[in-house]
């Protein structure tokens, strides 16, 4: 491995980054998707490149879009050698992280470029074209974007590509797209991004330019355990493709946990397969790995059986979430409180009993302000909860985004109690179950952290009629396995998962229709083209 021991001018990068890294509050940094390759990754990255490209690189333009202090464009220097670099750019958006990689790289001959990438290199005056791309974009979520930023980004991709690119992508993918417009073809990029496209709807785009577009060389996905910042909150993958459209017979080669240079799985997989498949996670099949989904497809699913939604978002469960006990020595009006369900964390049964009144059997019993009074009239009638709900100005609730766009303001979503739920994320690797899966047999309705399963169709007519199989249905549920469940999911940073409720209806309902036949006669629901 290349070092930085006799390479005092990447020693004193490292520590550089290091006092930048403290400077900025960890929350700030994930708000702007500010984090630095660490050196050793960067180096292989530029060895992987530098020996699938062989002679095809004999001069190398060099460009990174996302510089940073510079740890591309270090392991780069120290790959390629400067005797073949003929040209180098890199463009940062802080003026003091430039200011850092100028005064550091600027003997080299870099060029740094202060400013916001996607304005530069669309400008009359971007920079030369290079032949090689080395990033690490930001990775900042799509609701940290504003609105005409993102309306202006999809405009940009839509003209320089033809790629109509889904509002609930990350910046990653603007700054992919637009770089490989920019770049020379023929030329080599490798991409260091968060992984969660491979699984995502919105990912749809990316993922049809990397088969079709360009020849997608390899994708490497981080063991979702082993995050590589340490306080980042996504998993990573690394891509490398060249600027060519693919060979017909072309395979990719997908890699998976370990280290980029030593990875624990492999798989070639061609790309008529890739093109096909929803889920790019499930590559390579691996015991390591764990992202397989359970359905084809053409099968019976859960969607077909259970009508999924999730649960309520208060805007401030701090605020309208309280006690049953405190809410009645508050005096509120039982009609204006609904049982709600705990956090899945402070929840230690999965099978709910109720008790006369409908509230969960379970110690910590909740509730939930819903009133759909105006103001004038609760002020009338119950001046207990109206002195409660004043106190909402003074603490911020009333200027929170969901609560601000309800009428009136302390009215909830409307939810009717479902008899089963799903936990929405969890932990879990191999035989670990990331979910939960809860027989409810309360009124109580749960919050945004679950999925309330409705059962629809055949099945909620078999259930009407023979409610005893409510267990039944209950046990098959219990026995879907974390593999299945993991892989209609996706996962974050540090081996967090997350199932949707379009994801988890695409789990395999077969257990279901070999225990009564019968449900196979049902009507079958219509895929939803827009999930």
């Amino acid at each position: 491995m290349v070092g930085h021991g006799d390479n005092p001018v990447e020693a004193r990068r490292q520590a550089l980054q290091a006092e930048l890294d403290k400077a900025k509050p960890t929350t700030e940094r994930n708000r702007v998707g500010q984090f630095a390759t660490p050196y050793p990754l960067a180096v292989e990255i530029a060895r992987y490149v530098d020996a699938i490209a062989g002679s095809s690189l004999p001069e190398i333009h060099f460009a990174d879009p996302a510089l940073g202090t510079g740890s591309l464009y270090s392991a780069a220097l120290a790959v390629f050698g400067p005797e073949r670099r003929r040209r180098a750019v890199g463009i940062e958006l802080d003026p003091a992280v430039g200011q850092v990689a100028r005064d550091l790289w600027g003997d080299t001959g870099l060029e740094v470029v202060l400013g916001d990438f996607m304005r530069v290199v669309a400008s009359p005056t971007a920079p030369a074209s290079p032949n090689l791309i080395l990033a690490n974009p930001p990775y900042v979520r799509h609701h940290h974007l504003a609105v005409e930023d993102k309306e202006r980004l999809q405009a940009l991709i839509r003209r320089a590509t033809g790629i109509e690119v889904n509002g609930l992508a990350g910046l990653y993918v603007y700054f992919l797209l637009l770089a490989t417009a920019w770049m020379q073809g023929d030329g080599y990029a490798a991409w260091l991004i968060p992984s969660e496209f491979m699984d995502v709807n919105y990912g749809g785009a990316l993922k049809r330019f990397l088969s079709d577009r360009v020849t997608l060389i390899r994708a490497h996905r981080f063991d979702p355990a082993d995050v590589q910042f340490g306080d980042a909150l996504v998993s990573s993958a690394v891509l490398v493709f060249r600027k060519a459209p693919p060979p017909e017979a072309h395979a990719v080669e997908f890699t998976f946990g370990g280290t980029f240079a030593r990875p624990k799985a492999c798989e070639r997989v061609p790309l008529s397969r890739l093109r096909e498949t929803r889920k790019w996670t499930a590559f390579p099949g691996h015991r390591e790995n764990d992202r397989r989904p359970s359905s084809n497809g053409e099968g019976p699913t859960f969607g077909d059986y259970f009508r999924i939604r999730r649960g309520i978002a208060t805007g401030s469960n701090k605020f309208f979430v309280l006690g049953r006990a405190e809410a009645g020595r508050r005096g509120f009006p039982v009609e204006y409180l609904r049982p709600i369900l705990p956090s899945p964390r402070k929840l230690r049964t999965t099978v709910i009993e109720s008790d006369e009144t409908g509230y969960p059997l379970i110690d910590l019993q909740l509730c939930v302000i819903d009133c759909d009074l105006p103001e004038p009239v609760l002020e009338d009638r119950h001046p207990a909860l109206w002195e409660y709900l004043q106190t909402a100005d003074r603490l911020g609730v009333r200027d929170r985004y969901l609560v601000g766009k309800r009428s009136p303001w302390y009215k909830q979503e409307q939810r009717e109690p479902a008899p089963f739920l799903c936990t929405y994320m969890g932990r879990g690797s191999q035989e670990e179950r990331p979910f939960r899966f809860i027989w409810n047999q309360s009124r109580a309705i749960g919050t945004n952290l679950y999925l309330m399963l409705y059962p629809r169709s055949a099945l909620a007519g078999m259930l009407r009629q023979h409610p005893e199989r409510a267990a039944d249905v209950f046990a098959l549920l219990g026995s879907v396995s974390s593999h299945e469940l993991r892989g209609e999911g996706r996962v974050y940073g540090g081996g967090l998962n997350k199932i949707e409720p379009s994801e988890l209806a695409r789990v395999s309902a077969e257990l279901l229709v070999r225990r009564w036949p019968e449900l196979r006669s049902g009507p079958r629901r219509q895929p939803n083209l827009f999930e």
